[in-house]
């Protein structure tokens, strides 16, 4: 399934976003200009349906609150809300539709409570919240529906997708030294910490399976690299990964992971997650630390994978190289433009003079980059330090 529209109003930087969603959705814009922010609506319906200590109010409170989630712009109107739109397969019809709106109480303990909670399937209303018994009893109120076993039967396919999304920026630093730095893991391991255990829960057939088409593609990529294979230490049990290269020497040389370069740990990490399941999967800049000509065939690379798993893939960039591709169109792309007083999203096809650039076929690269910066970042250059 995919997500094939997004509503939003007063999330974080954005008051309102209305916009359909591709197979492959690349976000660009100018820094602190909501890119993470955007991926985090998806992050925060998958933390309210987690089954291991997963819920509304934790996915707020995790999240600094209400007043951390509200738009500042939000002055008459306080609720923020939610909507997505879902269909089986890409160019289908909407199929589920969920809609969620919170706010704070305005005294008293000051909890956030649902203003609504609605599930449409295709055309039939399933769930119209509040409802008579919340309306008795508002602390009914604190939760949704959607994490409610005994509640979501006839829509819990909607939970089981959501859950299943998939965030992933992965620090090599953090993977490379996990063992010095001993520090707790972040829930769902966003950043790669625990990388290797997730390649180790795998069935072995599974893992050989996987590891093959990643060590294909990294000896394309990474120069000398031979071969990929995973073992466990003898003394410890802990998993590892090590990778052949050729060398001076006859047998060439062995590297574990915390050998690895950025680039390698990364692009690995890529590799597995795109491999992972069918699930919702949200990228930020996977270009850091990859060489450009890698950069560059990011996206044919997630195209490819798509037409085997059907995973619908958001990226997060700066990269105007993983944006060259000339198969991305303008509907593939989201702007994110910040004013004054919030950040608008728009389909850059939707943007009349860069619809009027794709047609004279230039790449989207080549124009939505050149307008995602600062508007006036050379004066950086002239700045007196002195």
């Amino acid at each position: 399934m995919i997500i094939n529209r997004l509503i939003a109003k007063n999330w974080r930087n954005f008051r309102q976003i209305n916009v359909p969603l591709r197979e492959r959705q690349f976000i660009v814009g100018p820094n602190a200009s909501g890119k993470s922010n955007l991926l985090d609506i998806f992050r925060f319906l998958r933390d309210i349906v987690k089954t291991d200590g997963g819920g509304f109010q934790k996915a707020v409170r995790d999240r600094g609150g209400i007043s951390k989630i509200r738009c500042l712009s939000a002055r008459q109107d306080p609720e923020v809300s939610i909507e997505i739109h879902i269909s089986e397969t890409p160019g289908a019809s909407t199929k589920w539709r969920y809609a969620l709106g919170f706010r704070q109480e305005t005294r008293g303990h000051r909890r956030t409570y649902l203003t609504r909670e609605q599930v449409w399937k295709k055309s039939e209303l399933l769930l119209d919240r509040p409802d008579e018994d919340d309306n008795v009893d508002t602390d009914r109120l604190t939760q949704t529906f959607l994490e409610q076993i005994n509640m979501n039967a006839g829509f819990r396919e909607i939970a089981q997708f959501l859950r299943s999304v998939t965030y992933l920026h992965l620090v090599p630093q953090l993977l490379r030294f996990a063992d010095s730095i001993q520090g707790r893991i972040v829930e769902e391991d966003p950043f790669g910490q625990g990388f290797l255990e997730r390649v180790a829960s795998v069935t072995e057939r599974t893992r050989r399976s996987r590891l093959r088409k990643i060590e294909s593609a990294l000896k394309i990529a990474v120069p000398q690299f031979e071969q990929l294979e995973f073992l466990r230490d003898k003394n410890t049990g802990r998993p590892h990964l090590r990778a052949l290269y050729s060398h001076w020497r006859a047998k060439g040389v062995w590297q574990q992971e915390d050998q690895f370069s950025d680039g390698t740990l990364r692009l690995l990490g890529l590799l597995w997650a795109l491999l992972e399941s069918d699930s919702v999967l949200l990228l930020e800049e996977p270009e850091l630390s990859l060489n450009l000509g890698i950069v560059s065939q990011l996206a044919p690379l997630i195209s490819r994978m798509q037409r085997s798993r059907r995973r619908q893939v958001f990226v997060s960039t700066h990269s105007d190289a993983l944006l060259t591709e000339p198969g991305i169109d303008g509907t593939e792309v989201l702007m994110l433009i910040p004013t004054k007083t919030e950040t608008e999203v728009k389909v850059a096809w939707d943007v009349k003079h860069v619809r009027r650039l794709l047609e004279a076929g230039l790449t989207v690269g080549e124009i939505v980059l050149s307008r995602a910066g600062p508007e006036h970042a050379e004066q950086l250059s002239l700045l007196k330090w002195n």
